[in-house]
């Protein structure tokens, strides 16, 4: 390509598409996929192995949620200060030698939680937070189809993690489950994710304004950023219960261990349609009606899932959960760079995550909790309804957004520029 062709965010030839192609991959081999969608595959399997409770085995999960809580504004400050490749090529690599490490798991369930803890803490820098800055920097006015089409990788996941996972265990056994889906990590998620994920090298010249905003503590003082944070607590706490004991729901109530994974998938496939359409509603209407409706569909789909005795069911409540709580992944960052800008961008993305992650950990522990005690999920599914409704509510109480600037074209850097030996300068 020519060094000096300008092209914008709707040229095919955008270098800006490449990162979004290999962030979703980074996404759909990462934490947030891999570890999120196969968690409640493995839940049983564990019980059975060692004879631990399903408490017990969730609060792993919480663990890790907890790991991510802790890491996550640290995490983001990195990325602010050193940018994505540099912070997310270690944790991609930790992430998924510990994935695979879980195989030499022991009866001792500080074994299972020290894993975890380890997982947890790296877990944000292959998820979403990781990518979004790198994304934000290279779009504008697409920049909620871009973020969408990054956020595909964990629904593509959702659909392909349970199930192989599943074949994995009835095939090899848990142990080799672990080993394999760990290698992918490394074999697939790595090289990728190292040769083509960059921040815009013209954004971060200081002469550009596409890195301007507010500073974190800024940030963290206004009222959209606290409406977002408790939103995020309220929903993660339904999203994560829902997903990690949903397969055992099912299977519960007579449904087969293979069919009830398909259930997981279903919730993959609506939460891509969810996050594409997002995506293209969030460049188009106000941000914060779409959250609503989203979250509206979410609330639905978990009150659904309290009386799912059937594979059909099951589905149903999977695809609603999905949808919703698909479109509003695309929601948070979206938000937080159109509210702040990119200055700290990923700093305050980080401490948002430590809400939803301190939520993700209580939620499945409740589940468990609420089974272990009365043998039964549907009361404690019918309150997190509820917690999802209020969540909708609130979206609605968000001040209006700033306006956008105007998209400029871009001068195409060569090639060579996204090749795995050229590192962009640190953003400050």
């Amino acid at each position: 390509m020519s060094g000096n062709k300008q092209t914008g965010e709707g040229s095919s030839d955008y270098p800006g598409w490449r990162v979004v192609f290999a962030s979703a991959v980074g996404v759909l081999t990462g934490f947030a996929s891999l570890l999120v969608y196969t968690f409640g595959i493995f839940l049983k399997p564990l019980s059975v192995e060692f004879g631990w409770s399903r408490e017990a085995v969730s609060l792993a999960f919480g663990v890790a949620a907890m790991a991510v809580a802790a890491c996550s504004p640290v995490l983001g400050s990195l990325l602010d200060r050193y940018g994505p490749r540099r912070v997310i090529v270690p944790c991609i690599t930790v992430f998924g030698l510990a994935f695979a490490a879980l195989s030499r798991l022991t009866p001792h369930l500080w074994h299972l939680y020290a894993m975890f803890l380890l997982i947890g803490a790296v877990g944000n820098g292959t998820a979403m937070l990781a990518y979004a800055r790198a994304i934000s920097s290279w779009f504008d006015k697409r920049r909620g189809l871009a973020l969408a089409m990054m956020l595909t990788g964990g629904t593509i996941g959702a659909v392909a993690w349970p199930p192989a996972a599943q074949a994995l265990i009835h095939n090899v056994g848990w142990r080799w489950a672990f080993v394999v889906l760990g290698g992918c990590v490394l074999a697939i998620g790595l090289p990728v994710v190292t040769s083509l994920v960059r921040e815009n090298p013209v954004a971060l010249r200081p002469s550009q304004s596409v890195l301007s905003g507010v500073s974190w503590t800024e940030g963290v003082k206004s009222r959209a950023f606290w409406i977002l944070v408790v939103v995020l607590f309220l929903a993660s706490i339904s999203q994560n219960g829902a997903i990690t004991h949903l397969p055992a729901l099912l299977t519960d109530r007579g449904v087969d261990p293979g069919r009830a994974a398909l259930a997981v998938s279903a919730m993959g496939l609506a939460a891509f349609a969810g996050r594409m359409l997002t995506g293209w509603l969030l460049d188009r209407f106000a941000a914060p009606r779409v959250a609503f409706v989203l979250l509206a569909l979410a609330a639905g789909g978990v009150f659904v899932m309290a009386g799912a005795r059937s594979l059909e069911s099951g589905i149903l409540a999977a695809a609603l959960i999905g949808f919703g709580m698909g479109g509003e992944a695309d929601v948070t960052p979206f938000l937080l760079s159109r509210y702040f800008g990119l200055r700290s961008f990923s700093t305050l993305y980080g401490l948002t995550w430590t809400s939803y992650a301190i939520a993700g950990a209580i939620g499945p522990v409740l589940m468990g909790r609420a089974f272990d005690d009365s043998a039964s999920y549907s009361a404690m599914i019918l309150k997190l309804a509820a917690m999802t409704v209020g969540a909708a509510a609130l979206m609605l109480f968000l001040p209006a957004l700033p306006a956008r600037v105007e998209e400029q074209p871009v001068t195409e850097i060569p090639d060579g520029a996204l090749a795995a030996g050229s590192t962009p300068p640190a953003a400050n």
